[in-house]
């Protein structure tokens, strides 16, 4: 109930952008000023519906991915997974930091306009955090104290929503990609020269450990399809809209910052989705490496179809796509390419 209404209260501020788009539809720097915000409000309004659709399958995962951790003995793969986990935490840190402080500055920045203005005795022109028009007196006391709280209260739902979904696909990724290297290390440390039940014992478990890890990435993909579809669609939209703002304020240093940043939290959302998913796909595939590297010629000749079987799989890579999307480092790239192309672009029309 609680997250529903925090959804119903994070759609209720598309209305007033909205509102402002048609109010300024003349006025093409102000119009896409506001689409930006705009698609970053229908973003983290994607995220959260898809959190509660998939309520339960996130905890099934969270609870899965605990128990695969306790059910791990040897303490080198506990390393590989423990490892894994701290370079992720610090990737989410430093992406909470960028958006939260890009939220911030939104806040804070109309209020020490005012507050310098106010100093150098001229005239103070009352702004809102966000472009926003409501339906009542939001220009004067005390409607417009109003309109800056909701903005604020909006602000702080988006980023926390936001990064909450972002930062939990990243764990799911990253805690398979430590026990795809952890399969690695068991099949790439086996000596195989053990008794014919052992080895079944052995290789019956890499292969149901291959297997529960493969149906893991099923369900990732699956829960997280429209939220990756949304991220591409509205990044690439926002990217188009951003860079537009970018060139028409070259002039603007304080607008060049805000924008700046923006854009940066905007491209960071997009490579937590990118970074997680080249890394499952690489260690993925790499469990094949694993099985080539490994003492497999100890292995007497029956056995040896198992180990061929997971190496086959593994050349049916983990790829992360949500319709005509695959979330990856290249495409990534390509967007980067194409946000230094729609520079060029606007700035020969300018």
């Amino acid at each position: 109930m609680k997250h529903a209404l925090l959804l119903l209260f994070m759609i209720s501020a598309q209305w007033p952008m909205m509102d402002y788009i048609i109010y300024h539809i003349d006025d093409l720097p102000l119009a896409t000023a506001c689409l930006s915000i705009l698609f970053t409000n229908v973003l983290t309004v994607i995220k959260t519906s898809t959190f509660l659709a998939y309520k339960h399958e996130f905890n099934q995962l969270m609870l899965e991915f605990e128990m695969m951790y306790d059910e791990l003995h040897e303490a080198d793969a506990k390393r590989l997974l423990v490892a894994a986990n701290v370079g992720a935490k610090r990737f989410v840190k430093l992406y909470f930091y960028s958006v939260s402080c890009t939220g911030v500055y939104f806040t804070i920045n109309p209020l020490v306009g005012m507050i310098w203005d106010k100093l150098q005795g001229k005239s103070v022109l009352l702004e809102l955090p966000m472009p926003m028009r409501f339906r009542f007196d939001f220009e004067s006391t005390p409607g417009y104290q109003l309109a800056y709280a909701y903005t604020i209260l909006i602000t702080i739902v988006v980023v926390i929503h936001a990064t909450s979904v972002d930062g939990l696909f990243v764990s799911f990724t990253t805690n398979m990609r430590g026990h795809f290297q952890a399969l690695q290390h068991f099949i790439e440390t086996n000596t195989f020269d053990k008794s014919d039940a052992l080895l079944q014992q052995e290789l019956r478990a890499y292969v149901q450990y291959h297997v529960r890890l493969l149906s893991l990435a099923k369900s990732v993909q699956r829960i997280f399809k429209p939220i990756i579809f949304g991220q591409f669609l509205m990044t690439s939209l926002e990217v188009c809209v951003i860079i537009y703002q970018l060139v028409t304020h070259m002039g603007v240093f304080m607008e060049m910052v805000v924008y700046c940043t923006f854009l940066s939290s905007i491209l960071m959302q997009l490579l937590i989705y990118c970074y997680g998913a080249e890394f499952l796909k690489i260690e993925s595939s790499a469990v094949g490496t694993a099985v080539q590297m490994s003492q497999w010629y100890n292995l007497p000749p029956r056995h040896r179809h198992v180990l061929r079987l997971i190496l086959l799989r593994s050349q049916r890579e983990i790829i992360i796509r949500a319709g005509f999307y695959e979330a990856s480092l290249a495409n990534f790239m390509s967007i980067l390419k194409a946000a230094m192309s729609y520079i060029t672009f606007i700035q020969s029309i300018e």
